[in-house]
């Protein structure tokens, strides 16, 4: 069951105002003490006395955003709620198939900590910074939103150590595509300040790879805007591009250009919502409880993960019902290979053969079940004659298929001297074979 996220209605007056570039006179602030944001002083207040704000006032203002001050220094930070849900309840077949060694605490949703990054590159690097460090958790019956800031690169470590503190709090992180870019970047960062260790977390779960098992097939592109669209039922309107991000913060930073970085605290906000709601869904799917998808592509991805992870028996139930549902031809063949293999290694032949004979064809698994065919007939049916009539359709196949220009070179080459290598012992053995039934 997806899990569904809605702003609350202040947010979401905000972000309304802010698109439209208001003068933040008319905005209502959220309540939250603001704090001097350049040069602190005793007594809290914004601007100068002249009146004129800096690039940094501005942006607290328009967000309702509040100055938070550590051992490290300060940073900005901004808090809202997105109710009207509650959060996901991971059962222990789905945590099996999402982190099989993961500790005891990961099966609490209310220890998990959501995390998504805005950097000043997309490469990563020791020069990247994480200037927008946006985290979310489930409380009071709905996703809780703190966006740590830094105005400036001096404020990194106090982000950083905030970072720290709220990872001490819920100790199993939740990203997207987090293993591989946010967290080893922060990672990275917290070694260079030589003065806070890394955080540690208990346990780390990435959405990503579930993801693409899911919806690659049909969708193509796991973008997470995608997957809330298609996957969601989620429409984010308009939102700036991920690729103009870090020149954004540049900007702010050199000339204190404010009002660009509103859709971007916006665009980090709907990440983390579009993360909850995609945690949900793939561990309903996953979940051994839920009822069965009726998605064929989505059964066929819950298949995938379930052989990887060893659980063969489901795996073979899933990769049943994907293919008596409507599949894409290409998906039905990986299907089918992948059933025949689960298929045989029960011992369960005949339904083997059914699917080979089922995909044979120009097609990487159709020339899989051309092998395994040849395979069958000379060793266990003991019919080399008709394994040997088998190679020659799958040579005959892979010619016509070279010439018209729809398999590739190496493929070919390889797969051609594979079947002239069992040609070559079966013409032997059948020769052998008629021989015998000569003499007899």
């Amino acid at each position: 069951m997806a899990i569904q996220l809605n702003v609350s209605r202040t947010t979401a007056d905000r972000f309304s105002r802010l698109k439209a570039l208001q003068p933040p006179s008319t905005l209502p602030l959220s309540g939250n003490e603001v704090g001097p944001l350049r040069n602190p002083v005793e007594e809290e207040s914004f601007g100068c006395a002249s009146g004129v704000t800096t690039g940094s006032e501005r942006l607290a203002l328009i967000l309702g955003a509040s100055v938070k001050r550590n051992g490290h220094g300060e940073h900005l930070s901004l808090h809202c709620w997105h109710g009207d849900h509650a959060p996901c309840a991971p059962d222990a077949a789905a945590l099996r198939l999402l982190a099989p060694d993961a500790p005891q605490e990961v099966a609490d949703a209310q220890q998990w900590l959501f995390l998504d990054t805005e950097t000043t590159g997309l490469a990563g690097g020791t020069g990247t910074y994480p200037f927008l460090v946006g985290l979310a958790w489930w409380e009071g019956g709905g996703l809780e939103v703190e966006q740590l800031f830094m105005r400036e690169y001096s404020e990194e470590r106090s982000l950083l150590a905030a970072l720290a503190e709220r990872l001490a709090e819920r100790p199993v992180l939740v990203t997207f595509n987090g293993k591989s870019f946010d967290w080893p970047l922060l990672e990275t960062r917290y070694r260079m300040t030589r003065t806070i260790p890394p955080p540690a977390p208990r346990a780390h779960l990435d959405f990503l790879h579930p993801a693409r098992n899911l919806w690659r097939p049909r969708l193509g592109s796991v973008r997470l805007s995608q997957l809330e669209r298609h996957v969601l039922g989620w429409n984010r309107g308009a939102d700036v591009m991920s690729e103009l991000i870090p020149s954004i913060y540049l900007d702010f930073v050199r000339r204190g250009h404010a009002d660009p970085l509103v859709p971007v605290f916006q665009h980090n906000q709907m990440d983390l919502r579009g993360l909850a709601g995609l945690s949900g869904r793939i561990l309903s799917l996953l979940s051994d409880r839920e009822p069965t998808s009726g998605d064929g592509l989505e059964l066929y991805g819950v298949s995938r993960i379930c052989e990887r992870r060893g659980e063969l028996k489901r795996a073979r139930k899933l990769y049943e019902q994907s293919i008596a549902s409507v599949l894409p031809m290409e998906t039905d063949h990986a299907a089918r290979a992948a059933l025949a293999r689960l298929a045989r290694r029960d011992g369960d032949l005949a339904r083997a053969r059914e699917l080979w004979e089922s995909t044979l064809g120009n097609s990487r698994e159709g020339y899989e079940a051309y092998e395994q065919l040849a395979i069958y007939y000379e060793h266990e049916a003991r019919e080399p004659r008709r394994a040997l009539t088998i190679v020659r359709e799958a040579l005959a196949h892979l010619r016509r298929a070279n010439q018209v220009g729809t398999i590739t070179a190496t493929t070919y080459r390889r797969a051609k001297a594979r079947f002239e290598l069992r040609l070559v012992r079966l013409e032997r053995k059948a020769g052998r074979t008629l021989l015998d039934a000569f003499d007899g």
